[in-house]
C-alpha cells in the first residue's frame, strides 16, 4: 500500500514538473481559429511617436484597406477612429466578434471607451492589461459572449505588439487590440 502511494505521488510530481514550463508561455488573448501564425518580423529600432486621434462621436471614414470593416452602426458600439479592422470570427449562438488594431496606447483606448460608452468598465487582468466594458444584458440562452468591448495591451512583458495579419501592411504590429462583441440580432418571435 505504501509503495503504491509513493508511486502515485512520484507520478503527480513528474506530471506537475512537466506542465509548469507550459504555464510560463505568453497567453494568446483572442482565439484565432484556422488562422496560420504570421511570420515573425524584426521591428524597426525606433518607433515614430504616436499622435492620437481626437475622440469623436461622428462617423469616421474608413481607409481603403478597411472597406470590408463593419460600421459602428452594425457593431452597435463605437469604433476608435484610428483603429484598423483586422478580422471577424464566429462566436457562436448567432454572435460574431470583431478585432481591431490600433497604434494608440492602452490607457488612451480605455479612456476613449469610458467616454464613449459612459461606462467605467473593469480591469480584468493587470498583466497583460485587459479592460472589459460589458454593455447590455447577457442572456445565457441566446448569447455566447456578453455584448461589449474588450481592450488589451499587447506590449506587456516586452512584446512588440500584435502582428498585423495583412501582408506588407503598416503598421507591422499593434500595441493595442480592441475586440467588439455586439449583441446577437433579434430572432423572429423573441419579442426583442
Amino acid at each position: 500500500m505504501v509503495c503504491r502511494v509513493r508511486q502515485v505521488l512520484i507520478a503527480i510530481v513528474l506530471t506537475l514538473s512537466v506542465s509548469v514550463p507550459a504555464r510560463g508561455q505568453t497567453p494568446q488573448p483572442f482565439p484565432r481559429p484556422g488562422q496560420a501564425q504570421p511570420p515573425r518580423t524584426v521591428p524597426p529600432a525606433t518607433a515614430p511617436p504616436v499622435t492620437p486621434a481626437p475622440p469623436t462621436s461622428q462617423p469616421v471614414t474608413q481607409p481603403a484597406s478597411d472597406r470590408g470593416a463593419p460600421t459602428a452602426a452594425a457593431l452597435v458600439f463605437p469604433v476608435y477612429p484610428a483603429a484598423q479592422f483586422l478580422a471577424s470570427y464566429d462566436a457562436g449562438r448567432g454572435q460574431r466578434y470583431y478585432i481591431f488594431g490600433t497604434t494608440a496606447q492602452f490607457a488612451e483606448i480605455v479612456s476613449y471607451y469610458r467616454t464613449q460608452l459612459d461606462e467605467r468598465g473593469s480591469l480584468v487582468f493587470r498583466e497583460p492589461a485587459t479592460h472589459m466594458f460589458e454593455v447590455g444584458r447577457f442572456r445565457e440562452e441566446t448569447m455566447a459572449f456578453p455584448p461589449g468591448v474588450t481592450v488589451k495591451d499587447w506590449t506587456w512583458g516586452g512584446s512588440q505588439g500584435y502582428p498585423n495579419p495583412k501582408l506588407d501592411a503598416q503598421p507591422e504590429r499593434f500595441p493595442t487590440i480592441i475586440m467588439i462583441v455586439p449583441p446577437p440580432p433579434p430572432t423572429p418571435g423573441s419579442g426583442r
